[in-house]
């Protein structure tokens, strides 16, 4: 058994940037890097690119992530867990192993598969509802359903000793939790020790959130050279104490506030924080600073976990037409108001919703009671949902017109129009999943 164990996290979703990998494979000290890349909106997408093409689906970045990392992973002993494998994990364990033979790495990838729970949604569709409307699944045109797996199926990868863990859809917390599991062989009915692991792994998901990133405000909390952003790295005893840190002399901070944040970071109940492993509780979470200027977090505890697990549906939505048009100048925001009211007359009766902003006004905050000063700018934005990609695209083609049959002075027109994959969620028994793990090596 390990006397302490390091785990690195090298990205907090799918754009994220490389360096901070990079940086913590080389000077990290880590017996893993985990790189957490997946949310409802990234997987929502790839599943777009499965439709289009069978052999994709996973991120888009896996192959320059990869390309870049890998050396290093080798060079440092340093194992991968990654859910980047989106909605097609076998395909990217594929491109993982195509990337090593070209570079001449002799390695092993672990598939995680069993997230998509397409076929038993659809043979299930009018028993079960969304959690957001209680609609019946029924209603809509699914195109997609990963459940939400736990940290069970990464350990069974572990246990092949592969180099690289790659997933699709696992619960964030998950990708941390299972090596933590792995190397202090810790029982996994040990509900207080798998709260206190779910709680680190939820510290850790986001990656630069914690060090800083998501927490700096240049007035009230400033945080030093963020243009440099080091990611978090995880420093656990066989007792789950942690210790936060980052790599000395890289951007950013961790203290006391940056914790707290990301501990709290879309966390509804922090008494129960239901997770496919555990019912996590945050409330007994004590969180010190050390004499060295890291953080030291402990205390978290746990209950039994849930029957049911979550799983996100990806339906066809329609199609989202928008164009964009600025206005500059005396009474700017009235010729505006203008283009909008001419496009809206022209569109009303073909679309069935339109979303007008005022960029720089109103487009975050449309309280009408607010009272505001007259902008000498404006940028013009409309959006809408359709049924039809051709209707849809007559928003920016209308957007564009005004350029000659609009207000005075209109310029830097931007349009486009995209398939919208809409995402619902419901909850299935855990017995309706089936994790499995497929070896893949040189």
């Amino acid at each position: 058994m390990k006397k302490k164990l390091r785990i690195g996290c090298g990205a907090g979703f799918s754009g994220d940037r490389l360096q901070p990998s990079v940086d913590l494979i080389k000077e990290g000290q880590l017996d893993y890097l985990v790189l957490e890349c997946l949310a409802e909106r990234t997987i929502a997408l790839a599943q777009k690119r499965k439709l289009a093409d069978p052999t994709k689906g996973y991120d888009a970045l896996l192959e320059s992530r990869i390309r870049t990392l890998l050396p290093s992973l080798v060079q440092n002993k340093t194992r991968l867990i990654t859910n980047m494998g989106a909605a097609n994990p076998l395909a990217a364990g594929y491109k993982i192993i195509e990337i090593a033979k070209e570079l001449s790495y002799n390695i092993s990838v672990a598939v995680l598969t069993g997230d998509d729970v397409l076929n038993y949604i659809t043979l299930n569709q009018d028993k079960l509802s969304t959690l957001e409307t209680n609609q019946l699944l029924s209603e809509y045109d699914i195109v997609s359903a990963n459940a939400y797996l736990g940290y069970d199926g990464i350990l069974e990868g572990l246990k092949t000793n592969a180099d690289i863990i790659i997933t699709g859809r696992v619960a964030d917390p998950s990708l941390f939790l299972a090596p933590m599991i792995y190397e202090f062989n810790w029982m996994e009915d040990d509900w207080n020790l798998l709260g206190q692991g779910t709680i680190i792994g939820h510290l850790l998901e986001c990656a630069g959130q914690v060090t800083g990133g998501y927490f700096a405000d240049p007035v009230m909390k400033p945080v030093e050279n963020l243009s440099r952003l080091g990611h978090p790295i995880a420093q656990i005893d066989p007792e789950g104490n942690l210790i936060l840190s980052k790599i000395e002399g890289s951007g950013g901070t961790i203290n006391s506030m940056t914790v707290k944040e990301q501990l709290l970071y879309e966390v509804i109940n922090p008494s129960e924080y239901f997770t496919p492993d555990v019912i996590a509780n945050f409330t007994t979470v004590r969180i010190r600073q050390t004499p060295d200027e890291n953080i030291m977090v402990d205390g978290g505890t746990g209950k039994i976990k849930p029957p049911k697990l979550k799983v996100s549906i990806g339906y066809k939505a329609g199609y989202i037409g928008e164009g964009e048009i600025s206005y500059a100048g005396a009474n700017a925001y009235g010729r505006a108001e203008l283009a909008a009211q001419i496009v809206k007359d022209r569109l009303s009766d073909k679309i069935r919703k339109i979303q007008i902003d005022y960029i720089g006004y109103d487009s975050l905050h449309k309280n009408n009671n607010l009272v505001r000063p007259i902008p000498y700018e404006v940028r013009l934005r409309i959006a809408g949902m359709t049924d039809e990609l051709e209707i849809a695209e007559l928003i920016g083609n209308e957007i564009e017109a005004l350029y000659t049959n609009g207000p005075a002075a209109g310029g830097g027109v931007r349009k486009y129009t995209q398939q919208v994959i809409g995402i619902v969620s419901t909850l299935i028994d855990r017995n309706m999943v089936s994790p499995k793990i497929t070896l893949l090596s040189i």
